[in-house]
């Protein structure tokens, strides 16, 4: 009878320290969230070259999973099981395949998302400083996700830092991280993703006339009011830039689908994730999605990539454009890169500026 009294102490004892633990790391958690403004201004690397308004525009648009979520990874979110890949080796196979691709492209701005800076999850590795460098353009960086430590699941996460990073061709005027509405609250909020649009200005030569890219990376594993809600704020964004006379270009991943995109890509698992959807009825006249659906954007990370299996798991076309009606689209193309680098293909836009 004692010696079960003293393991009952003994296991109360360790279970008050896990409980006590646990509490400490919430406090911590709660007192170091990343609580950005409203708006903030982000730092920009100048350039010298000019944007005219009859210059044919290329915009490439690019999820590019912070390169560890490449053909040979799964990820535990979407039904498969690993945290982080193997190795930083990966990270950096990635990283190389996705700057090579970029330079070959040749477009003249790129808009990226979950780019990594200092994080477990890609091993420390300095992603958007490599890839300035490497693509040796000007260039903004805003957060979206920051947080010194995700506890979930285990083995945890650990500490993630990272963001949307624009690069232009063109000499940029300004860049602002405009916060978007955030669906989770306390306590899943103080580990989760702080969403946000990055701005970036471009002037045209000659005008009073901008350029205005809006990079991207709306709710995924919300309930789907997060989305909405971030869905709604952007176009009411976006209406204020056309107004003031600006061509407005807002690309990257939506984590919704695509009118249409359905058809060509079912979701044939409606038990692992499903992504909301977008509705072009939405749009004040004259704005357009802007989507290529022969290829998906996307694949779902229950398993590694294998193309032979069709069967057991899932593709989405959930990675575009919204565009002004003062834009005149000559093609967008998804290209197919196998998710050799990513688990989405990057998504090539071609564009006119009209009146």
């Amino acid at each position: 009878m004692r010696a079960c009294k003293r393991i009952l102490l003994a296991l109360s004892g360790l279970l008050g320290v896990v409980l006590l633990m646990g509490a400490a790391l919430l406090v911590y958690l709660t007192i170091a969230e990343y609580r950005p403004e409203p708006r903030e201004s982000v730092s920009v690397e100048q350039g010298t070259d000019k944007l005219f308004e009859g210059n044919r525009l290329t915009v490439l648009s690019w999820n590019v999973g912070y390169c560890g979520l490449g053909a040979e990874s799964d990820f535990f979110m979407d039904g498969g099981s690993k945290v982080r890949p193997a190795s930083q080796n990966v990270i950096e196979t990635n990283l190389a395949g996705i700057a090579a691709l970029l330079a070959d492209a040749n477009a003249d701005f790129l808009l990226l998302q979950e780019v990594d800076t200092d994080s477990k999850r890609s091993y420390g590795v300095e992603e958007a400083a490599a890839l300035r460098e490497q693509l040796a353009c000007p260039a903004a960086y805003a957060l979206n996700y920051s947080c010194p430590y995700v506890p979930y699941p285990l083995p945890p996460l650990g500490r993630v830092h990272s963001g949307l990073l624009t690069l232009s061709r063109c000499a940029i005027r300004e860049a602002e991280r405009i916060s978007l509405p955030c669906p989770f609250s306390w306590p899943s909020s103080v580990a989760n993703l702080k969403r946000c649009l990055l701005v970036t200005r471009i002037p045209l030569a000659g005008t009073e006339r901008e350029l205005v890219l809006v990079n991207l990376h709306l709710e995924a594993y919300d309930d789907g009011s997060g989305r909405l809600a971030q869905s709604h704020q952007l176009r009411e964004y976006l209406a204020q830039e056309y107004a003031a006379g600006n061509y407005v270009v807002a690309g990257g991943d939506w984590n919704q689908v695509f009118p249409d995109s359905e058809a060509l890509w079912p979701n044939t698992h409606r038990s692992l994730w499903i992504p909301g959807g977008l509705d072009s009825s939405e749009l004040a006249s004259g704005w357009r999605y802007v989507w290529d659906s022969t290829v998906p954007t996307c694949r779902l990370l229950n398993q590694p990539y294998d193309p032979s299996d069709v069967e057991n798991t899932q593709y989405y076309v959930i990675d575009g454009y919204l565009i002004s009606p003062n834009l005149n689209v000559e093609r967008v193309e998804t290209l197919d890169e196998g998710f050799a680098f990513s688990d989405h293909n990057p998504v090539l836009l071609t564009l006119t500026m009209g009146e």
